[in-house]
Parts: C-alpha cells; sequence; structure tokens
C-alpha cells in the first residue's frame, strides 16, 4: 500500500488533492492540528510552538521564515519525526507521525522523507558513494545489486558522479551539500525537508542548490525548506512567517507548482510504501 495513496480516487485530480480519504481523516498530504510543542529547563518553560495548522499539498514547495528561535525548526523537526510534539496531532499521508515509536519512526522517516541539513552529515569515513548508498542499506531499499547503479544515478544529476570514490573531506562545501541532496533522494521519497540548506554556501553555490530544489519539485516533490534568505523565499510557491512559535503570515507566490495531471501520473511511482513492521505496529 503506498503509505499517501487516498481512497476512491477517480476524478482526475491527483491523489493528493482528494478531500478526505486518507486513512486518517486528513484531507492533505500534510497536517498539523494545533500542535503545541514546550520545552522544560532550569529556568523555567519555553513553548517553542503555539497551536500551529498546517497543510500542504502534494508538488508545493514551503519556505519557513522568521528570526532565529521563532520556532522554524522545531516545526520542520515535527513533521520529520525528529521531535516530538507535547500535544497535538502530525498527519503525513496515511502517517499518525506522532504516535510512532522510535523504531517505527525510523523505519518511516527513512523510507518516506529525505532530510537535508544546514552542515550535510555525511559520515566522513565513507565516501561520497558509499553515503549515498546508506540509505538504501538502512531501510532495505532497491536490490543490493542495484544500490550502487542508483546512487551512481543520482550523483549524476547533482553533478557529483566525478568525485564518487572521494571522502566528503576532499570536495567543498557546495559539493558536499549536493551529496546530501543525492542522499535525500535516495530512496525516492515524495517529501524533502531541508534545514538552511543554503546557510553555509556562497551566493552562486546556494543558487545552484536552488535551482536543483526547483527542478525536484517540477518533478513533482514536495520541499519545505527553511531558510534566513528572503530572496530565495521569494521564489517558492508558499512562505510561511513564524514568530514566537506561531505562523503570523502566509505568502502565497506565483512560481511554478507541479499541477494536477503530473502529479496524478506519477504519484504511483514516487510514493514510497511504509515499511511493514511499521504499518502493523501502528496504533
Amino acid at each position: 500500500m503506498n503509505w499517501f495513496r487516498r481512497n476512491g480516487s477517480g476524478n482526475g485530480r491527483p491523489n493528493g488533492l482528494q478531500a478526505g480519504s486518507y486513512r486518517k481523516g486528513n484531507s492533505r498530504l500534510i497536517e498539523l492540528r494545533q500542535v503545541t510543542k514546550i520545552y522544560q529547563s532550569a529556568a523555567g518553560t519555553f513553548p517553542a510552538l503555539r497551536g500551529i495548522d498546517l497543510q500542504v499539498d502534494p508538488g508545493e514547495f514551503i519556505a519557513v521564515v522568521g528570526k532565529s528561535g521563532s520556532g522554524k525548526s522545531t516545526l520542520i523537526n515535527m513533521i520529520t519525526g525528529i521531535d516530538r510534539p507535547t500535544s497535538g496531532e502530525i498527519l503525513v499521508g496515511d502517517m499518525a507521525v506522532h504516535t510512532l515509536n522510535e523504531g517505527q519512526m525510523a523505519v518511516w522517516r527513512g523510507r518516506n522523507l529525505g532530510v537535508i541539513f544546514q552542515f550535510f552529515q555525511l559520515l566522513p569515513t565513507l565516501s561520497v558513494l558509499e553515503n549515498v548508498m546508506l540509505p538504501m542499506d538502512f531501510c532495505n531499499v532497491h536490490k543490493p545489486s542495484e544500490r550502487q547503479a542508483r546512487a551512481m544515478y543520482l550523483l549524476e544529476q547533482v553533478d557529483m558522479a566525478d568525485h564518487a570514490y572521494k571522502l566528503p573531506s576532499a570536495v567543498s562545501g557546495g559539493q558536499q551539500q549536493r551529496v546530501a541532496i543525492a542522499r535525500a533522494l535516495a530512496n525516492d521519497p515524495p517529501i524533502l525537508v531541508a534545514d538552511e540548506p543554503t546557510g553555509n554556501l556562497d551566493s552562486k553555490t546556494a543558487e545552484s542548490v536552488f535551482r536543483l530544489f526547483e527542478n525536484l519539485v517540477a518533478s513533482c516533490k514536495t520541499i519545505l525548506m527553511v531558510t534566513h534568505d528572503r530572496d530565495l523565499a521569494r521564489r517558492v510557491t508558499r512562505t510561511l512567517i513564524l514568530a514566537d512559535g506561531e505562523i503570523v503570515d502566509e505568502i502565497r507566490h506565483s512560481n511554478g507548482q507541479c499541477v494536477a495531471d503530473d502529479y496524478r501520473g506519477r504519484a504511483t511511482a514516487e510514493a514510497q510504501p511504509v515499511a511493514q513492521e511499521a504499518r502493523h505496529a501502528e496504533p
């Protein structure tokens, strides 16, 4: 079963746009319902998120902006399951993410989300090629005999195939970020989440990385990106502005988004099933 396939599609719209037929009752690919996150410390409580409601459709490219401490990274971490809400619901496709235990979460995330970090998080003792193969090995996606070829294909897509057998320390920061994008695509996830992916890059390299994201959205991936770069934030389909743990403004842009007919043709190919063990144990 595809993890975000809806029931009863057949009205000419993509699965991700037909209302009310995900298994958990959500009508959007990603839905956050009254999500709150409160951190406890010796100094007292700190509310990082305050009753967030958010809906995301397939093929959207969303930028999340705001000052430091506004809750941007916390919001992204809720969607990826890296952190858990104090209260509220997080629904991604057919999965109630907030109900998964750690083992289920790791399997679900590995198969269905591509996460791109500001500091790349490549394993320094593995080659560029091995770093891209790692998610496939961990989640047992693709046949073992096919994984190296797929990793090379992805490296070709980000112009890094010539560096496949180098260690991460032997390539530049911009090149490492390209490798990180290839690694995030290893299991062909329908959703990519990026936390300040251009924050440590010069403007030319940042532009190159952003164009990669635009191409991925054109191929019907859904991307959520935390950024401080207001120029880049204007080039997405929607910008969310956070302040003090709340979405205080939302700006829709006229930039391109994966259209319904394109998405419908790609949905089955790009959706990854939730791992069997996670599905069996799902509440």
